[in-house]
């Protein structure tokens, strides 16, 4: 019996999903010091911060996924399907979602481009490595692996960028207070 073409990637899963794991937790630390300053739209924060705990959450599972003993090619050409096509829908809800945040704030370029656009294609190619990983099962690993830090690099990208444009808005306000 040859070795399961997932062995290889064992100490990788383990470090992007520990690494998605801890980013979780973080997050969780920035959405309590955003709750707290009161200056803060619930819908704001469930527009922004929500998307970037689940891609986090989403390299997790891929993570338990890929580290499951017993894989076969079916079981991960589906389990790769059906995150790809969950973070579309999902992508679909928060693009829908940003546009109707507009009145509290407009989203630039940069907010949808990673907010929207990036894990979408990231959802977009999960489904595609389901497809290559049915025909080559260690060239869709490598996308797989791909798409998993580019999953894991947008939510680091937007937890900093909630973090910095909420530490600005509070400097602003105190600024203006001043002025006062």
């Amino acid at each position: 019996m040859s070795p399961s073409p997932l062995a290889e990637w064992d100490y990788f899963y383990v470090i992007v999903g520990s690494a998605a794991a801890g980013l979780t937790g973080l997050t969780f630390v920035v959405i309590s010091l955003a709750a707290e300053s009161e200056r803060v739209s619930l819908l704001g924060l469930r527009t922004f911060v929500t998307p970037t705990i689940v891609h986090f959450c989403a390299v997790l599972a891929l993570a338990a996924h890929l580290s499951a003993p017993h894989q076969t090619v079916m079981s991960l050409c589906i389990g790769l399907a059906v995150a790809g096509v969950a973070g579309i829908v999902y992508v679909g809800f928060v693009a829908a979602a940003m546009r109707g945040v507009a009145t509290l704030y407009v989203p630039v370029g940069e907010d949808w481009t990673w907010n929207a656009l990036i894990p979408a294609l990231a959802y977009l190619g999960l489904l595609a490595m389901a497809i290559v990983c049915w025909r080559d099962v260690e060239g869709g690993l490598h996308g797989v692996a791909v798409i998993s830090v580019v999953l894991l690099f947008t939510g680091l990208h937007n937890a900093w960028d909630v973090a910095v444009w909420n530490s600005i808005k509070k400097k602003d306000e105190v600024a203006a207070a001043a002025r006062d």
